[in-house]
Formats: C-alpha cells, sequence, structure tokens
C-alpha cells in the first residue's frame, strides 16, 4: 500500500518523536562497530568480493558487513577485517541491490531496488525475506539509496523529485509506504540522475540528500518536504563531482564520488545549512566508488566499476575515515 505525505497535526510532531527515541535507539541502529582513536592496520588495503557486479555496502554487528550484487539482487555476507565474503541470501529472479542499511535493533536489512521500483526487507540472521514494497513504477523509476532513523527507512528516487517513507515500529514490524514530494531545488529532476544518496541527521529531524547531476547536498525537511541547499565552503552548487553515497555521523559527512574516484569528507553545521570541506581521498585503488560503510575509524569503499577498472575483479577499498 503506497500512502501520498501530506503533513497533519501527527506528522507535524514527527520531530518530537525522533527526539523521543532517545540516543539508545539511535546507537543500535547505527553503530557500526568498535570505535578507534586510529585506523587499523588492516585500513588502507582493499580485497576482492566474488560478484559480478556492485554498488551497495552496508554495515552490520560488529565488522560484519552486507554487500549487494547490483544485476541479480543477491546479497552477501563477510568479515571487513579479514576481507573474508560468501553468498547470504540468493534472491527471487528480477530483483536489483542497490544502497542499503541494517537495522540492527531489529535485524533488518533495508535494500533499494533500483530499476524495479522496489524496496527489500530481509532478516539479517536468517536471510529470510520480510518485506517486498513497490515505491514506483518499474522500468521508469531507480530506487537508489536508503537511510534509517529510528522510525523507518527513506528512500530515493534518482527519476523522481519524492522520497519514500517505509515506517518500522517499537517491535520490528513494518508500515504502509508514504510518499513524500520534494519542493525546492532537491526537486531538480533535469539530469539523467537526480536524488541518490540520503543520510539523516544526529536527531533525524532533518534529512541530508545529494543530487548526482547537480553534484550538490541538500537538506530536506521530512514533514513538509522542503528543500533547501548545503553551502560548501562557500558554493551551493557543484561541491561534489558525482555524487552517490552519502554517511553522517555526528557533524561528519561523506560523499563517495563515482566518476571522480574521490571520497570527500566535510565537517557540517549544526543545522546541516552549511558545511566545510576538510579532506579528500582520491585512493589509486579505486574504481568508480559507489557507496562507504563505516567501521570505527574505516570506511569500506565499494568499486562499482561503472566508469573505470571494467574487466577486473571487484573488489572493496578500505581507507581511513578521517
Amino acid at each position: 500500500m503506497l500512502r501520498q505525505h501530506t503533513p497533519s497535526p501527527a506528522a507535524r510532531g514527527l520531530r518530537l518523536r525522533f527526539a523521543a527515541a532517545g540516543l539508545a535507539a539511535l546507537a543500535a541502529l547505527f553503530v557500526s562497530g568498535p570505535s578507534a582513536v586510529a585506523a587499523p592496520p588492516w585500513s588502507g588495503s582493499s580485497f576482492v568480493v566474488p560478484l559480478t557486479s556492485a554498488e551497495g555496502i552496508a554495515a552490520g554487528a560488529d565488522y560484519t558487513f552486507y554487500q549487494g550484487e547490483l544485476f541479480t539482487g543477491d546479497i552477501y555476507r563477510g568479515d571487513v577485517r579479514s576481507g573474508t565474503i560468501a553468498r547470504f541470501i540468493d534472491a527471487p529472479d528480477g530483483r536489483n541491490a542497490v544502497g542499503m542499511k541494517a537495522d540492527l535493533a531489529h535485524r533488518l536489512l533495508f535494500v533499494a531496488g533500483g530499476s524495479t521500483g522496489q524496496a527489500y526487507v530481509y532478516n539479517t540472521v536468517t536471510g529470510r525475506d520480510v518485506g517486498l514494497f513497490q515505491l514506483a513504477a518499474s522500468g521508469t523509476s531507480f530506487i537508489n539509496d536508503v537511510a534509517l532513523t529510528p522510525a523507518g527507512a527513506w528512500f530515493t528516487n534518482s527519476s523522481e523529485a519524492a522520497l519514500y517513507f517505509l515506517p518500522v515500529d517499537a517491535s520490528g514490524q513494518l508500515g504502509a509506504v508514504e510518499r513524500l514530494p520534494l519542493t525546492g531545488p532537491a526537486a531538480d529532476t533535469s539530469f539523467g540522475f537526480n536524488l541518490n544518496g540520503i543520510a539523516a541527521s544526529p536527531d533525524s529531524g532533518t534529512l541530508i540528500v545529494d543530487h548526482t547531476g547537480l553534484g550538490s547536498l541538500f537538506t530536506v525537511d521530512p514533514v513538509t518536504g522542503a528543500s533547501a541547499p548545503v553551502v560548501i565552503n562557500g558554493s551551493a552548487e557543484g561541491a561534489v563531482e558525482g555524487a552517490d553515497g552519502l554517511l553522517v555521523q555526528g557533524q561528519t559527512v561523506w560523499v563517495v564520488q563515482n566518476p571522480a574516484n574521490k571520497v570527500a569528507r566535510l565537517t557540517a553545521n549544526a543545522d546541516f545549512s552549511a558545511a566545510t570541506l576538510e579532506a579528500i581521498n582520491a585512493s589509486p585503488d579505486f574504481q568508480s566508488p559507489s557507496t562507504a560503510a563505516l567501521f570505527g575509524d574505516t570506511l569500506a569503499v565499494v568499486n562499482s566499476q561503472f566508469f573505470s577498472g571494467t574487466g577486473t575483479p571487484f573488489e572493496v577499498v578500505r581507507i581511513p575515515a578521517r
């Protein structure tokens, strides 16, 4: 079931409910592994993954990661320290696996379904298929990435000026999907790929999205859909060329720049209306990096090979997060 998202008195209380969910819920959702002062010895290296196509990655408990095979929808599970990986979910025919996030509290893996227009939810322990949701039309949409909040999962569609919200209650039960139309600069759909990566602010009161065509970041109000630019080093547009995957931890923002073979690290102000570019990692191991997952002070970055590296084995590149 798909409902149009319209602000209501209950909806306008979303921010309060997000805050009430507390830091414990946020920690359960987003803690990916032990924190570290310095990057561990295995950071700064890469390992081969036995996939025929690649795009998304998600951090699980401790050092566990999940990675999707883009065109088959299969899900692999591995250990980011050792680089070991094996097929975990043999997805039904016709599925895609693009961006993904793991809800550790409810043992759920949320997967964006690309050109199918779908979103999938799997059990992270058994691999069981928990839910399939048709967010948008197959073939004319591209469900690209997903972000988690204590209230549920938000999905981007690179072909549409809208976000999709899948509620998750305290017991892990999934609700009916809501569509949130966007207004403002993030609603630009004049490019082949538009909205892409998505993340939430620490209090979940603001969503942050990147726009591949514009090379920009935007904030989105999760109640009204109003968007505004994140001004990066004084520029509201083009500061993160080819923006793809997006991660936020506290006020630190990482943007994976696919065709540019870079990962940018930024520091945002309190309301994410502005950010400072702190560093660029242009690892020689990058081959069109698409998404990243955070493990303590290390990022595990997927090489998608969309623009470079074709014909070589797919790899995950481990780089210092700071």
